[in-house]
């Protein structure tokens, strides 16, 4: 009975430790649309990722609709397509991918984005300049390799398969360390621990 006992209260105990880490990365949002297993989708996605989603200084709309061409986020609002989210773990990339815009909107300044420029490439940092590939802005290559940095996971499909992918201009532990200087936080660096 005592083994029990001992069993069922590190139980428990892990369940409030993984809680409450959860909810500390989850970050500040609401959603509009999305069925409950939509809006689970997200949740999930922003709880496998390491990077503390809070630190976004307000809070998030989320909208999830059906026939979204493709995702996209602006300050203070993120689109998700339902069919996306509907293929479960699949999605989770992108979700922290569009959740990431708001760290890039919300948190960063043009010296920022002048030394995330130098580090990850780009022809232009954002859309001001109309017309080119999705990975040659460099707004999206942060998106993409903070989505992977913080969420290091052979499910992620923001995973880099090549040199040239958005991603990969730096190591998940060199982009880390660059954003914990950037934000003035060092627990930024620190390696995740990859939640599936």
């Amino acid at each position: 009975m005592a083994r029990f006992l001992r069993h069922t209260l590190l139980v428990t105990l892990a369940a409030f430790i993984f809680a409450g880490a959860a909810q500390a990365a989850g970050g500040n949002y609401v959603f509009d649309g999305g069925s409950a297993a939509e809006q689970a989708q997200v949740r999930a996605a922003l709880n496998a990722s390491a990077f503390p989603w809070g630190v976004v200084p307000q809070q998030i709309t989320i909208h999830i609709n059906r026939g979204i061409p493709s995702s996209e986020a602006v300050p203070g609002q993120i689109w998700l397509d339902a069919d996306l989210l509907d293929a479960g773990q699949y999605a989770w990339g992108v979700v922290q991918h569009e959740y990431a815009h708001q760290v890039d909107y919300l948190l960063l300044d043009p010296g920022r984005r002048t030394i995330l420029s130098q580090q990850l490439g780009g022809a232009a940092y954002d859309y001001s300049v109309p017309g080119l590939a999705h990975s040659a802005y460099t707004c999206e290559r942060f998106a993409s390799t903070l989505a992977w940095s913080y969420w290091p996971s052979q499910a992620n499909v923001m995973k880099p398969q090549s040199a040239s992918d958005e991603s990969a201009a730096l190591s998940p532990a060199k982009f880390r360390a660059l954003i914990a200087q950037l934000l003035n936080d060092p627990a930024l660096a620190a390696q995740p621990t990859v939640r599936r």
